[in-house]
């Protein structure tokens, strides 16, 4: 049995294919760990949440910005953005299906050493912690308040931890830093804006896993989101958001003995121009 790391698919679906074949994937034997981001931008989100959801006994993913999204989308509560290709997932006979089993996906996954999260950790977190928050924001989303949360997700404040927080202020905080992060303060003040390459990362801000003082630098972790930044290998830290979207390449890591697999974006899931 091989366990295999992958970044942002974010509905490319044949660029997914093509990496699974890449590795000679058996979901009868073998594992995906996903980052996050599973659909939307992307053409083909309806054929990638089919296929995970058929396949989910092999499946282990974390929820990323475009997913909660794309949950908030389809219960109303927010317009799509002008970007947004959720037209045929929203549409679809077995949306509802598919929608529930997304929002059962966990926020921070934790196995075998490693702690899977889509976006980062604030640095008063380590891996334990962090899986201990995570469950906070899945207990709602998995219970019949969802529908609450996700009218109430949407906001950059509170911007920081702190212990005392409660309600929806302290949801808030953990979904973002989870799903959005990508520079903060050593104090762990986050930046929102910010969607570009370390070297132009606004000035009081690093990315959040270059803060030397974070408590999480002893552990294992796996991360998406920033396309901008590449990939990252590290002894203790995995980067596999490389782009596919955007003309890259999709990444997987077999975590067993790290090998690396690439495949370039299939010319079917290049992004329809509107």
């Amino acid at each position: 049995m091989s366990t295999y790391a992958v970044g942002d698919l974010q509905g490319c679906f044949h660029s997914f294919l093509n990496l699974l074949e890449a590795c000679r994937f058996d979901p009868a034997r073998d594992r995906l760990w996903l980052v996050g981001d599973l659909i939307n931008r992307g053409p083909h989100s309806l054929q990638v949440l089919r296929w995970l959801h058929a396949n989910e006994q092999s499946v282990t993913s974390v929820l990323g910005n475009h997913d909660l999204h794309a949950l908030a989308v389809h219960e109303s509560f927010v317009e799509p953005h002008r970007n947004d290709t959720l037209d045929e997932l929203l549409d679809a006979p077995d949306r509802d299906l598919l929608f529930d089993w997304l929002r059962l996906q966990s926020l921070a996954h934790a196995e075998d050493g490693y702690l899977v999260v889509h976006a980062g950790l604030l640095p008063q977190w380590n891996a334990a912690e962090a899986r201990i928050l995570a469950q906070e924001v899945e207990t709602v989303l998995r219970g019949p308040e969802y529908r609450s949360f996700l009218a109430s997700m949407y906001g950059n404040q509170p911007d920081h931890w702190e212990e005392n927080l409660s309600g929806m202020g302290r949801l808030r905080v953990i979904t973002n830093a989870m799903t959005r992060l990508r520079a903060c303060t050593p104090q762990g003040r986050m930046e929102f804006r910010f969607k570009g390459e370390p070297k132009d990362i606004p000035p009081g801000y690093l990315p959040w896993f270059d803060i030397k003082t974070r408590n999480s630098r002893k552990d294992t972790l796996i991360f998406g989101h920033w396309s901008a930044l590449g990939l990252v290998i590290r002894k203790k830290l995995i980067g596999l958001d490389s782009g596919c979207l955007w003309g890259g390449k999709l990444s997987a890591l077999r975590l067993e003995d790290r090998k690396l697999f690439q495949v370039p974006r299939a010319p079917e899931d290049a992004p329809k121009k509107k």
